[in-house]
């Protein structure tokens, strides 16, 4: 299998988490399989997650948001995970998309012919969401699907191909559950799938 160049985003605020090791697996299986990882852990990263004049304003990128913008445009594969907080990612992870996805690099609005140019497209991501204390499929029956957002509405709406793995309920379930997850999170980072 030819080496990827991969890109990984902790969307969890606190990457000393379940989060965060489930991405120790993934980098550590990804690394011992030959590919490259770049690691981006957002509570580390300097940046305002406010968006504070929409669109209206240019609004200049601190430099982590612009290292992180070159690395996913250069990347062949982006994984990101993060835990399922009111049926949506958390609020730092949703600023990161606000200020990063913009028009010229994600995407741009063809006035002459109405469609969205998608310039992210040839990528692939695979995105794990963890739930706490219900099942993704509990949550996905009572509030319908919420990976949608960043599946559909954030990287394939930019031409990423994604798919999305969900766990949980993380705080119900013993270590030989979390166990057989992780083996699963081995084998996706070996694959770089």
């Amino acid at each position: 299998m030819k080496s990827k160049n991969i890109v990984i985003i902790c969307g969890h605020p606190d990457s000393d988490s379940f989060t965060g090791h489930l991405l120790d697996v993934y980098q550590a299986a990804a690394e011992e399989a030959g590919h490259e990882i770049r690691r981006y852990d957002l509570g580390l990263l300097k940046f305002d997650p406010v968006l504070h004049k929409g669109y209206k304003e240019i609004q200049h990128l601190e430099p982590d948001l612009e290292m992180i913008q070159s690395a996913i445009r250069e990347c062949d594969h982006l994984v990101i995970a993060y835990p399922n907080w009111w049926c949506s990612m958390p609020a730092l992870l949703k600023g990161l998309f606000d200020r990063i996805w913009l028009p010229g690099f994600a995407f741009n609005f063809n006035k002459e012919t109405n469609k969205t140019e998608k310039h992210l497209t040839g990528k692939t991501a695979r995105v794990f969401t963890l739930s706490g204390s219900h099942s993704p499929f509990n949550t996905w029956w009572k509030f319908g699907d919420y990976t949608n957002e960043i599946q559909y509405g954030i990287l394939e709406f930019a031409g990423i191909k994604a798919e999305v793995t969900a766990y949980g309920p993380c705080e119900k379930v013993d270590d030989k559950v979390r166990e057989k997850w992780l083996k699963e999170v081995d084998a996706f980072g070996q694959k770089a799938r």
